[in-house]
């Protein structure tokens, strides 16, 4: 014999405790996401760009506890130095009859520290091919701190880093050195470049290292 019927008002009776019950749940999920948030995802990575590189003008970037301040000239580029033996590094701009820039390097190895004058004045002449001219060096006080100053032209042969490719020399070259006896160590500034890009900057070289005086 055949179940009986429910009326359909017995049906919604007997569902509306049902229907209270999970309501409020269903008010929670209908409401948990506003209409223009986007569906989750997976997260944005991380910018692998790295942070520009700043390196402060007009004064030498401290190596260690030395510190040397100085006057950069103005139409030379500071960069960051390419290796960590250099306390600073300048690109000079060519002169109009030069198809290369120049390079001015600053290092400093500490008091007591890398060789004395006359050893890395004659690596520096060692460095040129002067075809038997002769290197002109003098020497003054600035600051009550002793300079000497190396110049030579000829064919330029960079000194290699252990590891780094071998460069092809530079004829036409020109190389002016200055190593200052600071109270911190020995203060050693080479300008590098065709010759008549290191002429020009020449002048502007001698300022920068007349002007150098120990940092405080």
């Amino acid at each position: 014999m055949a179940a009986p019927t429910l009326p359909c008002q017995v049906h919604f009776h007997l569902m509306r405790p049902m229907v209270a019950l999970l309501g409020p749940l269903l008010v929670v999920c209908a409401c948990s996401r506003t209409p223009s948030e986007p569906p989750p995802g997976p997260a944005a990575a991380a910018s692998a760009a790295p942070a520009p590189s700043v390196v402060p003008t007009g004064s030498s970037l401290p190596a260690g506890n030395l510190a040397l301040a100085w006057d950069d000239p103005a139409r030379w580029k500071r960069r960051v130095p390419s290796s960590a033996m250099r306390a600073a590094e300048f690109m000079v701009p060519r002169a109009s009859t030069d198809g290369d820039d120049g390079e001015c390097t600053v290092i400093t190895f500490g008091a007591g520290k890398g060789g004395g004058v006359d050893e890395n004045v004659d690596r520096w002449v060692g460095q040129m091919d002067s075809h038997g001219a002769a290197p002109t060096r003098t020497t003054r006080t600035s600051h009550g701190m002793k300079v000497t100053r190396v110049e030579v032209a000829g064919t330029y042969a960079a000194m290699r880093m252990p590891g780094a490719p071998e460069t092809p020399p530079h004829a036409g070259w020109r190389l002016v050195g200055a190593i200052i006896e600071a109270p911190s160590g020995s203060w050693f500034f080479k300008l590098t470049g065709p010759s008549g890009t290191v002429q020009a900057a020449a002048p502007e070289l001698d300022a920068m290292v007349d002007s150098a005086r120990p940092r405080s």
